[in-house]
């Protein structure tokens, strides 16, 4: 099996309070710090990965280390651009005495469900057509399991949708055509707009699911929540055709730790740890200690770091 740090674009997701984000900026420094152009990218609105690194991020590429950038996706301000950018779309499109009334329907949608995860993913699609060209490798630190897994899952029901879409507005068109009785095919802006969003899905639906470029990591922590959650979340990915390839068994009790109560930790420790091999038996497990401190500065998340290579460099051999 492919180390996950061969590919070229790398998610990572995981239940809440696992260590993530930690994991995700640790694997992103690895990266940087074997000389590849990386790119870390946060799509979890809690954003802890500029707190990780100790800077502000935003939606625009701030320099965290020696080839390292990182972007944390905004999903109020994505949301605004995505409904901007529709309403751009359409200005000229429409009668001047429409307008309001189409800005008004749009503002509507805009506050719809999945309104946010659709601009979401439109600027992550962005990110990955875009940005593949100036990085080697792209590290996404995704927001806890069910909101990856939608997030992920996305290009398929957006597909959906557009291929909808299209029909309508082609039979609408064939239907126009038909009555202005010259056999003129009619000009539809609107057709050619959804047609190229629907290949810049296509485009980026293609890279997600290529096994050789694209890899999925999920973290999770030897607990019986972690576990079952994990185990849903690999089966739920598996049926959109993507498949996580690692498990980062992370905060695992390391041998020196002692006394009497971290002994019967450790009893326990090995039951879920046994478990994960027995469950995941498709999946690459690397496996990360416990730190005696938080991964709070740059110090200790080199530390993180190389502890995360050696992992996977002994799950490799």
């Amino acid at each position: 099996m492919k180390d996950i740090q061969h590919h070229s674009i790398i998610f990572v997701g995981g239940k809440g309070g696992v260590g993530k984000s930690t994991t995700s900026a640790a694997l992103a420094l690895s990266l940087a710090e074997q000389g590849y152009e990386t790119l870390v990218v946060s799509t979890d609105p809690a954003h802890n990965l500029g707190d990780v690194f100790h800077k502000t991020l935003s939606h625009a590429k701030t320099k965290l280390a020696e080839h390292l950038y990182g972007i944390e996706i905004d999903p109020v301000h994505e949301s605004k651009r995505y409904i901007d950018g529709v309403k751009g779309h359409l200005e000229g499109l429409v009668k001047s005495k429409m307008v309001e009334e189409v800005h008004r329907q749009i503002d509507l949608a805009s506050a719809s469900p999945g309104a946010d995860e659709a601009a979401l993913f439109d600027r992550l699609v962005s990110i990955i057509l875009e940005e593949s060209g100036h990085f080697d490798k792209i590290v996404f630190d995704t927001a806890p399991t069910g909101h990856t897994i939608r997030l992920l899952t996305l290009p398929e029901i957006m597909n959906v949708w557009i291929d909808g879409m299209l029909e309508r507005r082609s039979r609408m068109n064939e239907t126009y055509t038909q009555l202005l009785h010259d056999g003129e095919p009619v000009d539809d802006p609107i057709f050619n707009v959804l047609q190229r969003r629907r290949e810049k899905f296509a485009q980026a639906r293609e890279i997600i699911l290529d096994e050789e470029k694209t890899a999925f990591a999920f973290v999770l922590i030897p607990e019986r929540l972690p576990i079952l959650e994990t185990t849903k979340a690999v089966e739920r990915l598996g049926k959109h055709r993507l498949h996580v390839q690692t498990l980062i068994v992370n905060k695992v009790l390391p041998d020196y730790a002692d006394g009497a109560f971290l002994a019967k930790r450790r009893q326990q420790e090995r039951l879920y740890l046994e478990e994960i091999e027995r469950t995941f038996t498709d999946q690459e497990l690397v496996y990360v200690p416990l730190f005696e401190e938080d991964v709070s500065d740059m110090k200790k998340l080199h530390t993180f770091a190389e502890a995360f290579r050696k992992s996977m460099h002994a799950a490799d051999s």
